[in-house]
C-alpha cells in the first residue's frame, strides 16, 4: 500500500532525526529475505539500541540530507535496509556481521562513521569497535600500568634485600 504525502513527510523527519543523533550507520541489502527474517533481525536490532528500517530510496536519500550520512546517497540503490546506532558505534555493524553469517541474503553495501563512507568490506572494523565499558577498562588499564610499574620500581630493592637476608638465615652450617 503507497504512501500517503503526509506519512512520507513524517517518516523523512523521524529518520532524519534518528540519523542526526545516530552515531554510526549501515546500509545493507535486503533482497530475498523473508519477513520473519526481517522481524528476526528487528528484534536484535532493538536489543542492542539500534533504529533499523526499511525506507525507500528516494525517501531515504531525503532523509539522510544535512546529516553525517549524508555520504551514503549513492550507496542507497535497491531494496535497502538502514540500521543507525544511537549508543555504541560498533553494535549495528556487530547485529549486521552477526545476521548476515546466518542469512546470506543480507549484504552490506555501505557504512559510514563520522560523516566518511566506508565500503562493506570494512564491517569487520566497525563491529570490533569496543563498546563504552571496554574503552573505559582499555582507558583506566593503560592510565593505571605506569603507576604500577612505579610502585614495583619502589620496592623491588626492598624486595631484594628480604629476599637476601632470608637466604643467609636459612643457610645450614654457618656458625656465627
Amino acid at each position: 500500500m503507497p504512501l500517503k504525502l503526509e506519512d512520507k513527510k513524517v517518516l523523512v523527519a523521524e529518520v532524519n532525526d534518528v540519523a542526526q543523533r545516530a552515531l554510526s550507520a549501515v546500509a545493507a541489502e535486503y533482497r530475498g529475505l523473508t519477513a520473519g527474517k526481517l522481524d528476526q533481525l528487528r528484534i536484535k536490532a532493538r536489543e542492542n539500541g539500534i533504529y533499523l528500517h526499511v525506507v525507500k530510496n528516494t525517501l531515504a536519500k531525503k532523509a539522510v540530507k544535512g546529516t553525517d550520512f549524508e555520504c551514503l546517497t549513492s550507496s542507497l540503490v535497491g531494496p535497502i535496509i538502514l540500521g543507525f546506532a544511537l549508543n555504541d558505534p560498533g553494535s549495528v555493524g556487530r547485529v549486521i556481521k552477526d545476521f548476515a553469517k546466518e542469512n546470506d541474503k543480507l549484504v552490506v553495501k555501505a557504512l559510514a562513521v563520522g560523516g566518511t563512507m566506508y565500503p562493506a568490506s570494512d564491517i569487520d572494523r566497525l563491529a570490533t569497535l569496543p563498546t563504552k565499558d571496554q574503552a573505559i577498562s582499555i582507558l583506566m588499564g593503560t592510565m593505571k600500568a605506569p603507576i604500577t610499574k612505579f610502585v614495583g620500581t619502589l620496592a623491588a630493592p626492598h624486595t631484594k634485600l628480604v629476599r637476601t637476608v632470608k637466604a643467609v638465615a636459612d643457610k645450614p652450617g654457618e656458625a656465627a
